[in-house]
């Protein structure tokens, strides 16, 4: 299944979509020692290149999802490294961030350095670890950060969990921004949250649910912008859900300070009314929870328009009993690697978003949240290569998904879109029907 990196792979006669370099027609990209060696018109393969036949299919950077939780070290029974990088893999995603919410939490070098080397044992997707803001996670002394860079993070967020204190946000931003890292924050206000465990809104009061008000992220969110123009750090609003969060962000950004956003493909696709269709599915309970209808309609605008720079998947895996349970004891989360791709594109299927944004968004627009080396097929990059067919249709099956768990509100639905191939370093770790 794979090609060694010294082996020229030729993806032949696809339509490449390269944002990075403004590159969308009919291409043959060449990839040689690794690295992408030419993007070209018209290429004659020398008789040992391994070809692969693009026609009918999209060829694009490999995909960066700055959002993903590998349950390595701690959690093992939900997810490994190993496991969730093979399953990005087969989502077309060649380079994944992995949170810091382990067992225990990823705030210092021992933790990130084994992350790495389960990583490179793996030999598929790249991981970049994502260390904590705050010790243990536990939102009261900042972690070393100069230690967590120097081990290999390339930015700090304590995701699952809000910075509570407005002045150790502060803080967290200037010590922050001394080594060059972005801020990634969990946007929640826990006093408005209280007991919500879906959206408050008439969906949840049908539901006999408790409420989380739209406004428990946005106050965050706004104080977050605020401590940025304080600072001059960097800051990265994590799973953006509401319309006033996407106000938010876009101001910040007309302002020109240095915010980012990324958005979840459930945020973009489903809302409150779709739990209240699913007769208490847990499948659908995650956090922050799926917004109102005119929500989603602020976060589809704001991915179209960039103000939110990356789709990420917030890729949560849970064994079936953390889930098998009732709806408000439940955990949050759900898988999204391998099924990302198709759900996203239906949107451009409906004419809400363009395809070249689409792809910029999970590939280079991703990559610059983070100043990660990747997103782009430039002569001389690193050859991590998605090769897509955008018009694969199949039904999700959780038992024959690549993760060690089986959490996802798409089983049984059938999904358009699927990733056939992906490179990473020039070797093809994924070929779709190839041998797990």
């Amino acid at each position: 299944m794979s090609a060694s990196q010294s082996q020229v792979v030729v993806v032949e006669g696809g339509r490449v979509i390269d944002p990075a370099n403004g590159i969308d027609g009919i291409r043959t990209v060449v990839v040689a020692e690794g690295r992408i060696a030419e993007v070209a018109e018209r290429f004659d393969a020398p008789r040992d290149a391994r070809v692969i036949d693009a026609r009918g299919r999209w060829v694009t950077p490999g995909f960066v999802d700055l959002h993903v939780h590998l349950r390595e070290p701690g959690q093992e029974y939900k997810e490994t490294v190993a496991t969730g990088a093979r399953a990005a893999v087969a989502g077309g995603f060649t380079s994944v961030c992995a949170m810091p919410n382990t067992l225990p939490p990823n705030d210092n070098a021992s933790v990130t350095e084994l992350v790495l080397a389960r990583a490179a044992a793996a030999a598929l997707a790249r991981v970049y670890p994502i260390g904590c803001i705050t010790r243990g996670r536990k939102g009261e002394e900042l972690a070393e950060y100069g230690e967590l860079k120097a081990a290999g993070c390339v930015a700090v967020t304590d995701d699952g969990s809000p910075v509570n204190s407005a002045a150790l946000m502060r803080r967290a931003l200037e010590y922050a921004r001394a080594f060059g890292l972005p801020v990634a924050v969990h946007e929640e206000d826990l006093q408005l949250v209280g007991k919500g465990v879906m959206n408050e809104g008439a969906a949840a009061t049908r539901l006999g649910l408790k409420g989380n008000p739209a406004q428990a992220e946005e106050v965050m969110v706004l104080r977050d912008i605020s401590l940025v123009e304080l600072t001059g750090g960097r800051l990265h609003v994590c799973h953006l859900s509401t319309a006033g969060s996407v106000r938010a962000v876009r101001e910040a950004k007309r302002r020109g300070l240095p915010v980012t956003a990324e958005a979840s493909p459930h945020h973009l696709t489903l809302c409150d009314e779709d739990v209240a269709a699913s007769d208490y599915d847990t499948d659908l309970k995650m956090n922050p929870p799926l917004r109102s209808a005119d929500d989603r309609k602020a976060v589809r605008e704001g991915l179209a328009d960039g103000t939110i720079d990356a789709i990420a998947t917030d890729h949560a895996p849970h064994a079936v009993e953390d889930k098998k349970v009732e709806f408000d004891a439940a955990a949050n989360g759900i898988l999204g690697l391998e099924t990302a791709f198709p759900v996203v594109l239906e949107l451009c299927r409906r004419g809400l978003l363009e395809e070249g944004r689409l792809v910029e968004a999970l590939t280079v627009g991703a990559a610059r949240c983070f100043g990660l080396p990747a997103g782009t097929l430039s002569r001389g990059a690193a050859a991590d290569v998605a090769v897509l067919d955008p018009a694969a249709e199949w039904v999700v099956d959780p038992f024959a998904m690549f993760s060690r768990s089986r959490n996802t509100p798409w089983k049984g639905r059938k999904l358009v879109g699927r990733c056939t191939h992906a490179l990473v370093g020039g070797r093809v770790v994924h070929e779709l029907g190839g041998q797990r």
